[in-house]
């Protein structure tokens, strides 16, 4: 349960600090989408992106293994540290979404969390979660979505454009996640829409989607 020594292919530290705090007062209504999104997963699992490892106390215990990428040191270790505590397997390791560390076919399901929303690259990214995951495998989602109004979906727009990637990570919050999966030849892609949070003024950051989705059985990549 240990990271291994690879590169870093992420760092910020700013962002690392703001996000443990934050996630940490946010769990409360963040609880529930975490079950949701983990619930009857069995096998082994691959989660892309795993921040300071909050979704690793849901894993049902039909889950064998769970290998979990997190590119950012500081989060990273607080990772290791969540995976002492959880009750199934966690091995966190480093590396970046874009080039998995993993083998292809490996993975009877992979798990993105807020992630889809800040990697570089969502095709390559998206094109890799397809080649770990066994054919008929799994992609359990939960990420930004674009606002259903043409003004606020400018604002997050100008937004993704401008202040927010730098100050959050890398964080776009207006990115079509469902989209990005259904062209990366996903199938069975069912989904719903959220507010987070649910209650309060509606900002650019508060529609989010959860979802599904298989690879094909086909075995090509």
């Amino acid at each position: 349960m240990t990271g291994r020594g690879r590169q870093d292919a992420v760092r910020h530290p700013w962002f690392a600090r703001f996000y443990a705090r934050f996630s940490v007062r946010a769990e409360p209504a963040m609880a529930p989408v975490r079950r949701e999104l983990l619930d009857g997963l069995s096998g082994r699992v691959l989660e892309v992106g795993a921040g300071n490892g909050l979704n690793f106390g849901y894993y049902p215990a039909a889950v064998s293994e769970v290998v979990a990428i997190e590119p950012e040191r500081e989060l990273r270790a607080l990772a290791v540290e969540a995976a002492l505590r959880a009750e199934v397997p966690v091995d966190v390791v480093p590396g970046a979404a874009e080039a998995l560390p993993v083998k292809s076919e490996a993975y009877d399901a992979v798990v993105v969390c807020l992630v889809l929303c800040s990697v570089r690259d969502v095709e390559r990214s998206l094109s890799e979660v397809r080649r770990v995951l066994r054919p008929g495998g799994e992609v359990r989602f939960f990420e930004h979505g674009q606002a259903p109004g043409h003004g606020m979906r400018r604002v997050q727009g100008v937004l993704d454009r401008t202040v927010w990637p730098r100050l959050f990570g890398g964080c776009h919050v207006g990115r079509d996640a469902v989209a990005s999966v259904r062209t990366a030849g996903f199938e069975d892609i069912d989904h719903r829409e959220l507010l987070m949070p649910e209650r309060g003024p509606r900002l650019p950051t508060s529609y989010c989607v959860l979802g599904t989705a298989r690879r094909p059985m086909a075995t090509s990549a």
